[in-house]
C-alpha cells in the first residue's frame, strides 16, 4: 500500500478532491470535515469547499510537500516547521489535559512554503482525536526513521522548535510500535499486500535503536 491508503485524492490545481476508501471510511471523512473547520484560523488548513457521502473537496494551496523539500538540502527548515506547527496543534485545547493529536503527523502532510519555509497547509486530518503528544512526536520521528533514515541527524531541529517536553526515547518507541500495531489491524481489512506490508513495519519498527 502506498502512504495515501486510506484515501484516493486527484486535484485540478484550483481544487483537490479527497474520496474516503477501507473501513470507517465515513468516520474518518466525518472527522477531518470537522478537524478543518475547527482549525481554520488557527493552524494553517485547506479551506473546505463542499462536502459529500465519500468525498471531501478543498481548495487547493499552493506550495511544496515537506517531504520533497526534505531532498532538496532543507531538511533543516522542514523539520523546525514541523515542530512549530505541531507546537501549535498541542496548544489546542482538548479534554482532561489531553492534547488534539493529528495522527499521522510528519513532513509528508505538510505543505510547505518554499521561500519563507513556513507551513502553509497542514493535510490528513482524518486520524485526528484527543490524546497524548508523545503520539505525533513519536509518529513524525517515524516517517523519517522509515521512509528518510538519511535526515534523521535532521530530528533535533524538530524537537527543538517544537518546544515542549519531549519524552525519553523508549516511550516514543513505545508509542511508534502501537501506532503500527493499530494499523496492522486496519490493513487486515484490505486484504494480505497490505497486512503484509505492516507486519514488515512492526518488525522493523521494534529493531529501532534511539
Amino acid at each position: 500500500m502506498r502512504h495515501g491508503y486510506t484515501n484516493s485524492t486527484f486535484g485540478d490545481g484550483a481544487l483537490v478532491v479527497k474520496c474516503y476508501l477501507g473501513p470507517g471510511a465515513a468516520e474518518r471523512l466525518e472527522t477531518e470535515r470537522k478537524m478543518l473547520r475547527r482549525m481554520r484560523g488557527r493552524v494553517p488548513v485547506p479551506a473546505v469547499q463542499s462536502v459529500s457521502d465519500t468525498s471531501l473537496t478543498t481548495r487547493f494551496v499552493a506550495g511544496i510537500h515537506g517531504q520533497d523539500l526534505l531532498d532538496e538540502g532543507l531538511a533543516k527548515e522542514v523539520m523546525t516547521a514541523c515542530g512549530r506547527t505541531l507546537a501549535a496543534i498541542h496548544a489546542m485545547p482538548a479534554a482532561r489535559g489531553r492534547v488534539l493529536v493529528h495522527g499521522d503527523y510528519g513532513p509528508n502532510n505538510l505543505i510547505i512554503d518554499p521561500m519563507t519555509h513556513e507551513t502553509a497547509a497542514v493535510l490528513d486530518w482524518e486520524w485526528a482525536h484527543r490524546g497524548e503528544p508523545v503520539e505525533d512526536l513519536a509518529w513524525c520521528e517515524w516517517i523519517i526513521k522509515t521512509h528518510h533514515p538519511e535526515h534523521e541527524q535532521a530530528l533535533p531541529y524538530f524537537f527543538e522548535s517544537y518546544g515542549g517536553p519531549v519524552p525519553e526515547w523508549p516511550e516514543r518507541h513505545a508509542a511508534m510500535l502501537e501506532r503500527c500495531r493499530a494499523l496492522l489491524a486496519f490493513a487486515a481489512g484490505w486484504g494480505p499486500e497490505g497486512e503484509e506490508l505492516w507486519r514488515e513495519r512492526v518488525a522493523a519498527t521494534a529493531a529501532f535503536t534511539g
